[in-house]
């Protein structure tokens, strides 16, 4: 499956997007904000980046803006809070 990357300050979200993606065979990455969200990137390049938009530091627009960021461009949108079927929709139609 996938290696998807996480980016999101709160750590209950990270952690049950983490738990529904490892739930349907991805590896997943964690980061809490763009920062350090461009730094797990580029250790460990992914498929996939899942990024929340309002975050401390960096958040999700300035990401991307960066010119990596540009590369993968937004294929879906979810509203907090989102079910697990929307994720696991969005994460497959990204990935095809």
């Amino acid at each position: 499956m996938a290696r998807i990357l996480i980016i999101d300050d709160e750590f209950e979200v990270r952690s049950t997007m983490r738990f529904m993606l490892e739930r349907e065979g991805h590896n997943v990455i964690e980061a809490l904000d763009g920062v350090e969200g461009i730094q797990r990137f580029l250790e460990h390049p992914t498929d996939l980046i899942i990024t929340d938009i309002l975050m401390p530091n960096q958040d999700g627009i300035e990401t991307e803006h960066l010119d990596l960021a540009r590369e993968f461009g937004a294929r879906s949108v979810l509203s907090k809070p989102f079910k697990y079927q929307d994720l696991i929709n969005a994460v497959s139609q990204a990935l095809a």
